[in-house]
């Protein structure tokens, strides 16, 4: 079945506007187009589209979209896979979000008593915050262009914010360490895709471009780094060096 731009616009939610631009860019492409000059697009097309929207809302830009859902070696089931497990970390998290909205609530309207340290769990101290500033000043160099960005996110940095990192940071070494040990490249599509969950959350703080972001990965295999969040040789001893070259091959293909 064929659908034209309006019908497909109206189904998905995708405006006709930014369907054009799409098929401008050559993003998404119809599938033909009419005697009239209309397009049409057709099954194939809908599922491009829905990866296009599966990616956007897990912060990946145009560029970088098209560049994955470009390769020969795209495959939408692994694609599908992998949205689906980051979504369900984010529902987790949220869960966790709201039960301690909700203990709070109750506790202010006097219904439920809260230990006067929950009231405080969650935020870490501002001696921790400056060990690690201090750590970024001395291996980026304190005049380093994203630091004024680092500092002001960080401050805003609590504890369980750190531990939620930390949760899924594991998951995903351990997936990326496996797919080291079954001998799978990383330029690989599945390496790439867990390195840019790398690279988005890294954007939370502050921005690398192609230079800090190949940087960033060699930091992560000296020993200095690991006394932070470096622990990716307890999950295999060459997974530091191993994800250093997966985060070089990123930043020279997406970064600038």
């Amino acid at each position: 079945m064929a659908y034209t731009v309006k019908k497909l616009a109206k189904i998905s939610g995708v405006s006709i506007r930014t369907l054009h631009y799409y098929d401008e860019i050559g993003l998404l492409k119809p599938a033909y187009h009419g005697s009239n000059g209309y397009r049409f697009y057709e099954e194939e097309q809908l599922l491009i589209l829905q990866q296009i929207l599966f990616f956007r809302e897990l912060g990946f830009e145009l560029k970088q979209i098209q560049k994955v859902i470009g390769r020969k070696d795209f495959d939408k089931i692994a694609a599908l896979s992998s949205h689906r497990q980051v979504l369900q970390k984010n529902l987790v998290r949220t869960k966790e979000l709201i039960k301690t909205i909700d203990k709070t609530i109750k506790h202010l309207k006097g219904t439920q008593k809260m230990k006067e340290e929950d009231l405080y769990c969650g935020f870490i101290t501002k001696e921790q915050q400056a060990e690690y500033l201090t750590y970024l000043k001395n291996r980026f160099g304190k005049d380093h262009p994203y630091f004024a960005e680092a500092e002001k996110n960080v401050k805003n940095w609590t504890k369980a914010d750190l531990e939620h990192y930390k949760k899924e940071s594991d998951a995903d070494m351990k997936a990326l360490a496996k797919l080291m040990e079954s001998q799978v490249s990383p330029g690989s599509l599945e390496v790439q895709a867990l390195v840019n969950k790398l690279y988005q959350w890294v954007k939370g703080f502050w921005t690398p471009n192609k230079e800090s972001f190949i940087e960033l990965g060699q930091m992560y295999t000296e020993l200095e780094w690991k006394k932070f969040f470096g622990r990716y040789d307890d999950h295999h001893p060459r997974l530091a060096k191993f994800l250093a070259s997966g985060m070089k091959i990123f930043a020279e293909r997406e970064l600038n």
